[in-house]
């Protein structure tokens, strides 16, 4: 049984790596390893595996978050964000991330691949990837996909000029249904960061898009209140 896991999830990473150059021809960014995300990479895997852990996976959104604070009675907290990741990257490095088999994973993914003008349905796609990688790899793992954060257009740098809450809605809707479809866990997060237009909150993001260090606690409150942790 190890043997045929390891054959379908050596597949999944040789498949994974077929598409992305296939989207890179055409016109799709798929790349991912910049400085950063090598040198998390590399400390990722030279840090000893745990029995039990709880995986905080994603970009800067969730590499801000002092997550074993905010969970301080649950063992074996670790973050895995990387600034600037996206999708792509997240497939490149899940052997890392399901190396320990791990208890829970909380992904957040998505709003980097939308800033580069990549088609949700490319990203939807990557995700259905993640999925099946995490049920192959390491099917006892509860995988939690939360909704990508909206935004506050007024506040963002001309940089993010390709987001839209439009955009990030139709996304965590797609992203709910493939959820439903492969039998995993949806978390909706625009309730707890939303004002009543259903953009970011002025008072809880730095620039409209990244957090306050404040407000990782009404994340981690809401997830305390569902029961996720």
């Amino acid at each position: 049984m190890k043997i045929l896991t390891k054959l379908i999830y050596t597949a999944c990473l040789i498949f994974t790596h077929l598409y992305a150059n296939a989207q890179q021809s055409i016109g799709v960014d798929s790349s991912y390893a910049n400085g950063h995300y090598l040198q998390r990479v590399d400390f990722f895997k030279k840090m000893p595996d745990q029995v039990h852990e709880v995986v905080f996976l994603g970009n800067s959104i969730t590499e801000g978050g002092k997550w074993q604070e905010l969970f301080p009675k649950v063992k074996h907290v670790i973050n895995r964000g990387v600034s600037g990741d996206v999708t792509y990257g997240i497939l490149a490095r899940m052997d890392e991330v399901l190396s320990s088999n791990p208890d829970k994973i909380f992904l957040l993914s998505g709003i980097n691949d939308v800033k580069r003008g990549t088609p949700n349905e490319v990203i939807v796609e990557n995700f259905v990837r993640l999925i099946k990688l995490v049920q192959s790899k390491s099917p006892k793992t509860q995988l939690y996909i939360q909704s990508v954060l909206p935004v506050n257009i007024a506040m963002l740098p001309a940089t993010y000029s390709k987001l839209s809450n439009e955009k990030i809605n139709d996304l965590n809707k797609s992203l709910k249904d493939i959820c439903n479809t492969y039998k995993v866990n949806y978390i909706n997060l625009k309730p707890v960061f939303a004002d009543q237009n259903g953009e970011m909150r002025k008072e809880l993001t730095i620039d409209g898009l990244h957090l306050r260090q404040a407000s990782y606690i009404l994340w981690a409150d809401h997830l305390k209140k569902i029961k996720a942790l």
